[in-house]
């Protein structure tokens, strides 16, 4: 078992969304079929958003360092992994790549909320298995994954929209 799958185990699990018990291997077998078969640069950016899960919330927040804001948080998983600048809001996020249905989401894919009554004011990125991460704000104080399903989601969720990476748009180039 791969350094990254562990964490995102470990992730899931001390988010709460996953319980301990004693086979202990359920979650070696779910942390793998999540992350089978996805493009490198979708593993790539999902295991370093994942590796931010518990950094702290801070409002208007960048950096892991002092703590993410949702779109913060973000903006900084897609520049660090992939070297794409995405802008530093919810609202304007939700403007750029495909919108797509709920029932087409895949691993990667940005997922949007209406919180306050004025428009989108969340976003997270969608792990696969119905879960995303997030900075949830005060609600949690971190960065962490929770559940679509979740009744306090379910109600908010406005729309999803898949951001072609570069990885992915760059041309194949014969060996």
């Amino acid at each position: 078992m791969t350094s990254r799958v562990l964490l995102f185990i470990v992730a899931l699990l001390l988010s709460g969304v996953v319980q301990a018990d004693d086979a202990g291997q359920s979650y070696a077998a779910e942390g793998e079929a999540l992350l089978k078969g996805l493009p490198d640069s979708v593993r790539g950016l999902l295991d370093y958003a994942v590796s931010q899960a518990g950094v702290a919330y801070r409002r208007g927040g960048t950096r892991p360092e002092t703590g993410f804001d949702c779109s913060g948080f973000v903006r900084y998983v897609f520049d660090h992994v992939e070297g794409l600048s995405l802008p530093h809001s919810s609202r304007a996020m939700s403007l750029i790549g495909n919108r797509i249905r709920l029932a087409e989401l895949k691993p990667g894919d940005l997922v949007f909320f209406r919180i306050m009554r004025r428009g989108i004011s969340h976003v997270g990125i969608y792990l696969g298995d119905n879960r995303f991460i997030h900075a949830a704000s005060t609600r949690t104080g971190s960065v962490v994954i929770s559940d679509l399903g979740d009744s306090y989601w379910a109600r908010r969720f406005t729309l999803a929209r898949r951001i072609a990476l570069p990885a992915e748009t760059s041309p194949n180039i014969p060996e």
